[in-house]
């Protein structure tokens, strides 16, 4: 259920070093590698005959391994993938490129672009049924949260615990990455 949550008094029970991978699903390696490298410039490397290694732009990377078709639904929306650009300029031609070569690499479906979160954003679907996420974030991106977590970081401030209701019945998707919810719960601070 959803709530304000309070940070752990324990410490934790691994010692890490960092988040250095995630997993992504694909139909047919060959095609999924040229798309990674021809249409998002991904720096890709292939790992075994179904599977494939990729980053951009961090040390985090991306294990895609190939599942022959049928064996998996779609990526729900809200587990997409997130690829930066500087400006709402880039975002709106990052769109009109993949528009026009969707029906060509099979990109089963793109989002109007629309601003959310103080961000510029839209979505497309990949032929492997990945969604990904052409943003264009607030100055810092999201890591900038991290280092304002005075006003990033919902952790402890029961002054925004009615908006779990508006939230989930309303659908109205409060995040403190957007500035005007971080002003929202300033006013509510002072309150």
């Amino acid at each position: 259920m959803p709530a304000i949550t309070e940070r752990s008094t324990k410490g934790p029970l691994l010692e890490l070093g960092c988040l250095s991978h995630g997993t992504l699903l694909c139909q047919d390696i060959a095609k999924t590698r040229r798309f990674y490298e021809e249409v998002l410039g991904l720096d890709v490397i292939q790992t075994s005959p179904i599977s494939l290694m990729v980053r951009k732009g961090t040390q985090q990377v991306y294990a895609v391994v190939e599942q022959p078709p049928g064996n998996r639904a779609p990526m729900d929306f809200f587990y997409h993938n997130g690829l930066d650009v500087k400006t709402a300029a880039d975002v709106e031609k990052a769109r009109a490129q993949l528009m026009s070569v969707k029906e060509e690499w099979g990109i089963k479906k793109i989002t109007p672009v629309t601003p959310m979160h103080g961000d510029v954003s839209f979505f497309f679907m990949d032929f492997d049924g990945n969604w990904w996420e052409i943003v264009a974030p607030r100055e810092g991106g999201y890591i900038a949260n991290f280092d304002d977590k005075e006003h990033c970081d919902l952790t402890g401030q029961h002054a925004a615990d009615g908006w779990v209701d508006t939230y989930v019945k309303e659908k109205k998707l409060l995040h403190v990455h957007d500035p005007a919810v971080r002003a929202l719960l300033g006013s509510q601070k002072k309150s």
